[in-house]
């Protein structure tokens, strides 16, 4: 050896800075990824909030008109839109949900 790095310090001093390098842009995904599930989230949620959903009757209860948003009932089958909504308030065996009030933004003033 000559004083300078030899090419093994080199080397190793290489896959360490790649190995660096490498959990970097790992953890850039993980970020990102978590940022995608965040905005599909969201886009689910206003999607949620401009429909509505209808709660079958059970047992002797009326069927109710849900927001989309409405955490009082998860659908599990589609929403809704407002054509059909409207169509479902007019139906006399379904009334609309007193929390979450679906009528609202329903009627055109």
């Amino acid at each position: 050896m000559s004083g300078g790095i030899s090419d093994l310090d080199k080397n190793r001093a290489l896959a360490d800075w790649l190995e660096w390098q490498l959990r970097q842009t790992r953890s850039r995904i993980r970020e990102l990824e978590i940022k995608e599930q965040q905005e599909a989230r969201a886009r689910e949620r206003a999607r949620a909030e401009q429909s509505w959903k209808i709660q079958p009757q059970r047992s002797g209860r009326t069927a109710l008109l849900h927001r989309g948003g409405c955490g009082l009932y998860n659908a599990q089958l589609g929403f809704l839109d407002r054509d059909e909504a409207l169509i479902a308030l007019a139906e006399p065996d379904i009334e609309p949900c007193e929390v979450c009030r679906p009528e609202t933004g329903l009627v055109q003033v």
